[in-house]
């Protein structure tokens, strides 16, 4: 068992009322942004390329999930840190996965597509996945018989976070697709920098809490991450996708939306420690691992592309 500054089950991390509703409002913004750069013709693509996004879907919403409760037993993690691992590994991708793919090179057309389809299916599987997979957890499932949680309330919750903003932009993207262009290029970058902004804040409100208690999740963020962005990988490797969309699925697998997590942990979890604190270390660190990989992919190529010029 993982060795523990306390009992991180038994704690709760403070959040405002005013910042929970900041934090809808990012998340709405950042899903509205996708939607805005999501075109009719995305779609189309995603329908020309069934296999694949159906292989990016049985990752995402089944391999990665059905992989992290396996880890949270091999790590012996307390009851809230399995939860949070769990409720991470059910989020849709954000559109951070878009960028990454973009940096290293990789199929972006798949990746916008699979994020489309990956978020409108999130409305029903997320909660499904969660409500499954931690049922199914030895001690989770005290946790979640203790909380109450019901499916259906989180549904209607990710419904509203996502479906509303996400169809909202589609229709805007559909009439006015200039204005689209204008929009998802400003409010992408915006809406990312304001997530971070709240969840710094967040942090800093709990900073004894966070020191306290951040190394009971560090190894099991560092290595969850890892096997996400792996399994993307392994699954592009094994069916054998081309080098560009192996990027864009290691990058949709691996990249989660921690953000709509931590919204979830603080609206039906109370704040339970372990929860918060894996999806706000989550965040941070997702970013880091997935900018290291998309960096090294483009060094790459750039190397390989210098490789082919010939000399005058």
């Amino acid at each position: 068992m993982i060795e523990l500054a306390g009992d991180v089950d038994a704690i709760r991390i403070e959040f405002e009322p005013s910042s929970l509703t900041t934090l809808k409002i990012v998340l709405g913004a950042i899903l509205f942004g996708i939607a805005l750069d999501t075109r009719p013709a995305d779609f189309v693509a995603a329908a020309r390329r069934p296999g694949t996004i159906a292989l990016g879907v049985l990752a995402q919403f089944l391999l990665l999930p059905a992989i992290t409760f396996v880890l949270t037993l091999v790590l012996d993690v307390r009851a809230s840190v399995a939860l949070g691992m769990l409720l991470v590994a059910c989020c849709p991708p954000g559109n951070v996965s878009n960028v990454l793919t973009h940096r290293a090179r990789g199929d972006v057309a798949l990746s916008v597509s699979m994020t489309g389809v990956g978020n409108v299916l999130a409305i029903v599987l997320m909660p499904l996945n969660l409500a499954f997979w931690g049922g199914l957890h030895p001690t989770g499932h005290t946790v979640l018989r203790e909380i109450e949680l019901g499916a259906a309330d989180m549904l209607a919750e990710v419904g509203f976070v996502i479906g509303l903003p996400f169809a909202a932009g589609l229709t805007i993207a559909r009439l006015q697709p200039g204005l689209a262009r204008v929009g998802a290029r400003v409010l992408g970058p915006v809406s990312f920098l304001a997530l971070a902004g709240v969840i710094v804040v967040g942090v800093a409100d709990n900073w004894g809490v966070f020191l306290d208690y951040i190394g009971v999740v560090l190894l099991a963020v560092f290595l969850h991450d890892a096997v996400a962005l792996g399994t993307g990988f392994g699954v592009a490797k094994l069916t054998r996708l081309p080098q560009a969309s192996t990027k864009a699925m290691t990058f949709e697998v691996g990249i989660r939306n921690s953000g709509l997590g931590l919204l979830l942990v603080f609206s039906f979890f109370d704040g339970l420690g372990g929860m918060a604190l894996v999806a706000a270390w989550w965040g941070i660190w997702d970013i880091i691992a997935g900018l290291t990989v998309a960096q090294l992919w483009s060094l790459r190529w750039k190397r390989g592309t210098e490789t082919k010029v010939e000399p005058a």
